[in-house]
């Protein structure tokens, strides 16, 4: 198997993990407040992410060569309090439209602060994506408001995340990573808990934050894991696959679907997406 085929499976198997998690982060969130919820899943992703690096022999939690690890925790808390705080006031596939707008954004990035080539066709398809992406979030109507902005902030804290992690080195593990991501997320929740106060939860709630914490520890792993491996160009566009799925959730689960407008936007993101994969194949063939 090549580098960038595991790449592209852990790609998909990452969108679908994470895409269960939002799901039951979501219905969670009706039955607690948000960040008890947050607390209570990475408290137990990281229980169970301890004890997988535990089986996996000796692992360091705490490298001499952390900077990059500082980044991309910091923000990997940023993308989720910004994530979740829209989810709970957004439709789980009109959400995950906006965050489709993340491959086109990381390979600008990447092109801006890691020197990788970006040809003028690649940008000209990165340009018309950010134009769905306009369209998905409507900026000046009725439908653009505060947590369509902590979408973008999602995406733009992803990014961050994302390039940081392809900026560490091998020596530190993806097990090391997912346990910090998860664990000051965990931090983060339990302080915000200590200022708002603990409410009652039932059990169907903590049921369902369980649920979330084994699809995070599905997701963090495959992502870590995707970014250290394959060509970041080739396996960027595979986040789309999370859009099928939150669609299919979010109709199933909540009985919600995007509007004409957010699909055409989506689509329209996608195809610049599939358009940057299909040039690099052309590349790498030449």
């Amino acid at each position: 198997m090549s580098d960038n085929l595991r790449g592209v499976l852990l790609m998909c198997l990452a969108m679908l993990a994470f895409t269960i998690n939002d799901s039951f982060m979501k219905a969670a969130s009706a039955e607690m407040p948000l960040f008890q919820a947050i607390f209570l899943r990475g408290l137990a992703a990281t229980c169970a992410l301890l004890f997988l690096a535990r089986g996996m022999g000796p692992v360091v939690l705490w490298p001499a060569n952390r900077r990059m690890l500082v980044v991309r925790t910091v923000a990997e808390i940023g993308a989720t309090i910004a994530f979740l705080m829209a989810l709970t006031h957004m439709p789980l596939a009109n959400l995950s439209a906006i965050m489709q707008a993340l491959p086109l954004a990381i390979a600008l990035s990447a092109a801006v602060f890691l020197g990788a080539p970006i040809g003028w066709r690649r940008l000209t398809a990165i340009m018309v994506g950010f134009v769905g992406v306009l369209l998905i979030v409507k900026p000046g109507t009725d439908g653009f408001d505060f947590w369509s902005v902590m979408g973008l902030v999602s995406v733009a804290c992803v990014v961050l995340r994302d390039l940081s992690t392809r900026q560490m080195g091998r020596e530190i593990a993806s097990v090391t990573v997912a346990i910090w991501a998860s664990g000051f997320v965990a931090l983060m929740g339990a302080g915000v808990v200590a200022w708002q106060g603990w409410q009652p939860v039932q059990w169907h709630g903590v049921a369902l934050t369980l649920a979330a914490s084994a699809a995070l520890v599905v997701g963090y792993m495959s992502a870590v894991m995707v970014m250290r491996v394959g060509d970041i160009a080739v396996v960027a566009p595979f986040r789309y696959t999370a859009l099928i799925w939150a669609i299919l959730f979010g109709w199933l689960l909540f009985g919600t679907l995007p509007d004409g407008v957010t699909l055409i936007g989506a689509a329209i993101v996608v195809a610049s997406g599939l358009y940057t994969l299909w040039r690099d194949a052309i590349r790498a063939r030449a």
